[in-house]
């Protein structure tokens, strides 16, 4: 059952949403890359780096290293202005990634004028157009790293926004943490720690989401 919240009247009110998984049903960095490469290409890049992605899985190797690895493969080399045109390309096309359950959340959050951000491990380029669509114009993302003549280098300029840096780059955009109210959605590990962070944290299953007491409740599901 989903659990209604109390207001908090005498501070601000921030609302941190984790997309994938929370505000989509999907990984958007799977779905882009099929997107912009295709189902074949795709399959065979997973199948590539597939030791990796295992190791990842059980702990073993870097979340943001594998991540890395993985946008260079298909995306370095392309134009910047290439890749942000990729990026509002797939915003006008993949409404069906979008969880319709958690959207009447995020309206509700928004009719009662509460701030609302976004704050994710995905790319900004092809996260901020969508969750425009959505209605949300501030969008903490992974940062992606472009050389001097417009190419995507493969790499991130700004460390993976996952785990504990989606707290300090929530914080480097409102660091006065005592005088605001904070609500966060998340569905994996990797939003444990905003999700402890919050003043009221909800995890995200299959659409519905329910408050947790500590973060050990999302290892259980």
């Amino acid at each position: 059952m989903n659990n209604t919240p109390c207001t908090h009247p005498e501070r601000q009110t921030l609302v941190a949403f984790d997309f994938d998984g929370t505000l989509t049903t999907t990984d958007t960095l799977i779905a882009f890359i099929r997107f912009t490469h295709g189902l074949f290409r795709l399959i065979w890049g997973i199948l590539r780096y597939a030791p990796w992605l295992l190791l990842m899985k059980l702990r073993l190797y870097p979340n943001g290293r594998m991540k890395e690895r993985m946008f260079a493969h298909f995306y370095r080399g392309t134009s910047y202005e290439q890749f942000v045109r990729w990026g509002h390309e797939f915003a006008e096309k993949s409404d069906d990634v979008l969880n319709t359950q958690m959207a009447e959340r995020l309206h509700w959050h928004i009719f009662e004028g509460h701030m609302v951000c976004v704050v994710t491990a995905s790319i900004e380029e092809w996260v901020a157009p969508l969750c425009r669509r959505m209605g949300i114009d501030m969008v903490v993302a992974t940062r992606v790293e472009v050389s001097p003549g417009g190419l995507l280098t493969g790499r991130f300029s700004t460390p993976n926004c996952y785990g504990r840096q989606k707290v300090v780059r929530l914080l480097e955009l409102f660091p006065l943490r005592q005088s605001y109210h904070l609500y966060a959605y998340g569905d994996s590990r990797g939003d444990r720690d905003l999700l402890n962070f919050a003043d009221e944290g909800y995890f995200v299953k299959r659409g519905h989401y329910s408050k947790i007491v500590c973060a050990k409740t999302m290892e259980q599901g």
